[in-house]
């Protein structure tokens, strides 16, 4: 990986561990529909003046069916869970359990694509169970009903991200990245506009939340999705699923400087279980630092 691609790769993973305290400094005021809402449409308008400037064909005409359920599963979905439980769960805390999409996203490639598991694959999933387990068992949250729902809300919104992941590869062959992007959040947008109506923001939003919410769409969705897509086409998907494990490191980091949430060492020791599980499932192998990306796992541009 060269430099430049290492450097966005950072980048990247500081995004969207950001993300997290953007969500849960938001989450609580305008509530999880109303938020989400703002941020895909934010981001979808964004990212279709991006492809415009850029000349991309987006193939609307031919794939809208496929990027509308795309935007459900791997933007709707997950971002309103995930924002639902923020209003509950610590920064950091939602940040390690969203680690477990990779594992999500094997079991339900296994269930649709009939992709085997390999043995280190199954031991890979059980260590990520047993991470969860840790952090929720022995975490700094007393269990209660509320804290049980917005768990469970945090995982539903990984195994959608996973599912999203799943429908990618079985569904969007040939599709442009940047298409996917741009269509995937207005078609979120779409999905989400006939809750509004129902379920108004929980109260008015000072200057803290509206730049949170700027922030959110136009850096942590918009931009972290051309970063994205950029390292796609230069490194191969394989090394930028490495993002994955970065990810939580930030949103501990961040969470704790900006939040001053606390990290325990069960946070730490679940962390380090659901990342070894997840380098299990995936099968990551940590290239030699002289190595260099091989033709073969370059994609087709965008």
């Amino acid at each position: 990986m060269s430099v430049p691609d290492l450097l966005r790769l950072l980048a990247l993973s500081a995004i969207w561990g950001g993300s997290f305290i953007l969500l849960r400094v938001a989450s609580p005021v305008l509530g999880p529909v109303w938020l989400i809402e703002i941020r895909v449409l934010l981001a979808g308008l964004a990212l279709l003046l991006y492809a415009k400037a850029t000349g991309h064909d987006l193939q609307l005409r031919a794939r809208w069916r496929r990027y509308l359920l795309l935007g459900a599963v791997n933007s709707a979905i997950p971002f309103t869970l995930i924002s639902a439980a923020e209003i509950t769960l610590d920064a950091s805390f939602a940040a390690i359990v969203n680690a477990t999409a990779p594992l999500w996203g094997a079991v339900i490639g296994v269930a649709w694509l009939r992709d085997a598991l390999a043995p280190r694959a199954l031991l890979g999933l059980g260590l990520g169970v047993a991470g969860v387990a840790t952090l929720v068992g022995l975490g700094p949250l007393t269990i209660t009903p509320a804290v049980g729902l917005a768990v469970l809300a945090s995982l539903l919104g990984a195994a959608s991200y996973g599912l999203g992941s799943v429908y990618t590869k079985a569904r969007m062959q040939g599709a442009p990245p940047i298409g996917m992007a741009v269509c995937s959040q207005l078609s979120a947008a779409l999905v989400l506009i006939p809750l509004v109506p129902f379920v108004p923001p929980i109260s008015m939003p000072n200057a803290t939340v509206i730049l949170c919410v700027l922030l959110l769409s136009l850096v942590a969705t918009a931009l972290a999705y051309v970063i994205f897509f950029r390292l796609v086409v230069n490194v191969g998907p394989a090394r930028a699923l490495t993002v994955t494990f970065l990810n939580p490191i930030f949103g501990v980091i961040w969470g704790a400087l900006f939040l001053g949430e606390h990290i325990t060492a069960s946070a730490l020791v679940g962390c380090a279980v659901i990342l070894l599980g997840t380098a299990l499932v995936v099968g990551v192998r940590l290239p030699a630092p002289w190595a260099r990306v091989r033709p073969a796992e370059a994609v087709a541009g965008e």
